[in-house]
């Protein structure tokens, strides 16, 4: 997995159309302080082939969630914010109350 740096946020926003109309597959629970998400997106950089995205959120400090099997119903059309605030990682789903503040983010791409 690669950390995605405050410096690369915009940049990798950008390469997936702020994750606009992705699909919410999963979330993983691995321990209180750390979690696992996967969505389904564009890649700009691939010809908008569709590939997954799994995200390792660590060092939780606050979330909001919800259970897996609502996650499908989350209207993902606004896409997600991925922002920094000097001392912690925001990730949110625009137009929901899905956050969560987290110390590090570390992404990986995968086949779709």
């Amino acid at each position: 997995m690669k950390p995605l740096l405050v410096n690369d946020l915009d940049e990798f926003l950008e390469r997936f159309d702020n994750f606009k109309a992705c699909e919410f597959k999963h979330l993983e629970i691995i321990s209180p302080v750390e979690f696992n998400i996967s969505l389904s997106v564009q890649d700009k950089a691939r010809g908008f082939d569709w590939i997954s995205i799994q995200f390792l959120l660590t060092g939780i400090t606050s979330a909001n969630l919800l259970d897996n099997s609502k996650l499908s119903f989350i209207d993902m059309a606004d896409g997600i914010e991925l922002s920094h605030n000097g001392i912690n990682f925001a990730f949110s789903i625009l137009n929901s109350t899905f956050f969560i503040e987290c110390e590090s983010i570390k992404y990986q791409e995968g086949a779709f």
